[in-house]
């Protein structure tokens, strides 16, 4: 069976070391050397190359769709940000080059230069031959409901590729309020992969509905991973609470607008409570495949997808079907 993996991460050290360290730091991310933050994954982050293919031969992954894991080009203002993601593309393109029925690519993208953005979008789809783009969370604590990110959204839409909203670190405001002084790494990981980025992603897809962005652009369309990031959970309450007269700006109710222009990856949830909620909510044709690697095994990301409670058409649907489908990826 083909599978394709959409939330699969790299990083490229040499670009990575161009960032400021203050701004690094000041983000979130942890030293480098820390053995809870993304720099005990620096190896395998960066290797592109036999051990990562072996591994997911090793699985039968057939695809991985790469993308940069942070930090990155949007921590880098004006000039030096807008090269910074070009070279990450240019990398990324090159390696794709490489291994074109095994690597796939989203763009990465200088999202302090909005613009500049949106054209590098454009290359990377148009040039480089990627499939949308990914983007770690809140720009300078933005969402993208902010107008000044309305060329990028506008930009995805006239190419007819998806946005994938993945999780970024929260802003430090955010990390004081609601995160600080716990015991040791506490504080960072609840923050982030335990419970803070999933529902950061969350409000990200909701600030999108209730804005009004999604329909001033009702042909974009946006992944998030993690089992949709608490989304398939609350979805009724949101449709519960959110409407009335608060909503008559809108055009479509939140779970209408939200079932017709989110898809949902598997990435680093491999139970079946969660999954069943996301079915049940958004349905086989919204559910993708993802494994979140190198953060999550390959091995039991397939293992999972194996005893998944569906059908076996519903299954090639989750394990490539519907990504080949959205990404228009070659078979």
């Amino acid at each position: 069976m083909r599978i394709v993996a959409l939330e699969e991460h790299f990083a490229v050290p040499e670009l990575v070391g161009r960032i400021d360290r203050n701004a690094i730091a000041q983000r979130g991310f942890p030293p480098p050397d820390a053995p809870w933050g993304p720099g005990r994954k620096r190896e395998e982050l960066r290797e592109l190359g036999a051990a990562r293919l072996a591994d997911m031969d090793a699985a039968g992954i057939t695809v991985q769709v790469l993308s940069v894991s942070g930090p990155g080009a949007d921590l880098v203002a004006g000039e030096a940000g807008i090269a910074l993601a070009r070279d990450h593309n240019d990398a990324l393109a090159r390696t794709v080059a490489g291994h074109p029925d095994r690597y796939r690519g989203f763009a990465h993208l200088p999202m302090m230069a909005p613009a500049a953005a949106a054209d590098e979008l454009e290359r990377a789809v148009s040039w480089l031959g990627f499939h949308g783009a990914l983007i770690n969370g809140v720009i300078g604590g933005r969402f993208l409901d902010d107008p000044a990110f309305d060329p990028i959204l506008e930009r995805a839409e006239a190419l007819d590729v998806p946005l994938y909203l993945h999780p970024g670190i929260p802003p430090q405001s955010v990390r004081a309020a609601y995160y600080d002084g716990l015991p040791g790494a506490l504080s960072y990981i609840l923050s982030t992969a335990a419970w803070g980025w999933h529902i950061e992603t969350a409000v990200h897809v909701l600030r999108l509905v209730l804005s009004g962005a999604l329909d001033r652009h009702p042909r974009l369309r946006l992944i998030v991973g993690h089992m949709g990031e608490a989304l398939p959970f609350m979805l009724a309450r949101c449709e519960q609470t959110l409407g009335g007269e608060a909503v008559n700006h809108l055009q479509r109710s939140v779970s209408e607008t939200i079932l017709e222009q989110v898809w949902i990856t598997t990435s680093g949830f491999f139970t079946v409570p969660p999954f069943l909620a996301t079915l049940l909510t958004f349905g086989a044709d919204r559910i993708l495949f993802s494994v979140d690697h190198p953060f999550a095994p390959n091995s039991r990301a397939r293992a999972f997808l194996d005893q998944l409670p569906v059908s076996p058409a519903d299954r090639e649907k989750i394990a490539h079907g519907n990504a080949d489908r959205l990404l228009k990826l070659p078979s």
